[in-house]
């Protein structure tokens, strides 16, 4: 999720902005959109489609929050959804104008952060582990022990993806917390564990698909897909499932409040819930997405992929991660704000 706009976007930009009958402004993590998918939705509607990439929610969340953004979509976690309704940034979906809206599968219909799918669909779904180079390190990879205890064979060579509640929620996993923990006792170990892990990585960065493929770093907590992503480029890199805890979370579509393309942006949204074009954007992410249908047209090995069947015996240790108490955020900013520093 770099903060550049992807070539995809610049593609779009620049080629159909002069000629398309629409515009629509997406606001999406980065490297994250399917060009295959924007590029069937401009020849069956004649919309362009222009993204800009964002790396974290709190940076998405910042963005919209100081409004004069320009964006008409963007793409939340689940834990965030409440956030961006409780702030009014997003409006309720008139579903009469979304005929696909019953293609939602029904275990991602009925979810306790947006009742109905009244302000939100299903973009993809997927876990936060951790991603090594085997030939780098031989070691369990299914632990946080990875990033926060860094063996010697990883130090200066690990990255921390820069998303601040998964990365404090597995620290706090770790040290024997609860999500959204409000424990002072458990968070002061958190904080302490991560202030002295920090000087063994090499950064807090967005981009681990290129930089596992490209051997620029040996490990980076990192999300599933970019990690199957990464090892189809380059066969050393393996995905842990840290015992002690993981994270497991969804992507959705919101229709910001002050969209500037709303009927071009409903279009989009309609779209992207035919199974057909939900794999699309599964097949270039790597990640599963919440559409019933969809998997006859996804890539065949994403059936059997380590990095979206979750092991049987580590199935316990995933949690999803809900809308933290305004009070657990707080204590999370000021560890995330320490870290920073």
């Amino acid at each position: 999720m770099k903060r550049l706009l992807t070539a995809t976007a610049l593609l779009m930009a620049s080629t159909g902005l002069a000629s398309a009958e629409g515009v629509l402004q997406l606001y999406n993590w980065g490297n994250y959109t399917s060009a295959e998918l924007l590029e069937k939705f401009k020849a069956e509607t004649g919309i362009t489609v222009t993204v800009t990439d964002y790396d974290s929610n709190d940076t998405a969340l910042a963005k919209i929050e100081a409004g004069g953004h320009g964006f008409d979509l963007v793409v939340p976690s689940a834990n965030y959804v409440p956030v961006f309704i409780e702030k009014g940034l997003v409006v309720e979906l008139d579903q009469s104008k979304l005929p696909n809206h019953g293609n939602i599968a029904p275990e991602w219909m009925s979810v306790s952060w947006d009742t109905g799918r009244k302000f939100s669909v299903p973009w993809q779904w997927g876990t936060t582990g951790v991603a090594v180079n085997t030939s780098v390190y031989g070691g369990d990879i299914n632990t946080s022990a990875v990033w926060l205890e860094v063996p010697d064979e990883l130090k200066g060579k690990i990255n921390v993806v820069p998303e601040m509640i998964d990365i404090v929620t597995l620290a706090t996993l770790y040290y024997g917390g609860d999500v959204c923990s409000e424990d002072l006792e458990v968070l002061k170990k958190v904080r302490d564990g991560l202030i002295a892990a920090k000087p063994n990585w090499i950064s807090m960065d967005y981009g681990a698909t290129e930089k596992l493929s490209n051997n620029d770093w040996a490990a980076s907590v990192n999300w599933n897909g970019s990690s199957m992503r990464a090892r189809i480029a380059n066969p050393a890199v393996a995905y842990g499932y840290p015992k002690e805890g993981f994270i497991m979370w969804m992507d959705s579509v919101m229709l910001l409040k002050d969209a500037q393309n709303t009927e071009e942006a409903y279009k989009f949204i309609d779209f992207i819930m035919k199974p057909e074009n939900a794999a699309l954007i599964s097949n270039f992410a790597k990640y599963a997405n919440g559409i019933t249908g969809s998997t006859e047209f996804m890539d065949p090995e994403m059936a059997s992929a380590p990095e979206l069947v979750i092991p049987e015996d580590l199935k316990s240790a995933g949690h999803f991660l809900p809308t933290c108490s305004a009070k657990s955020r707080e204590y999370m900013t000021a560890i995330w704000t320490e870290l920073q520093k």
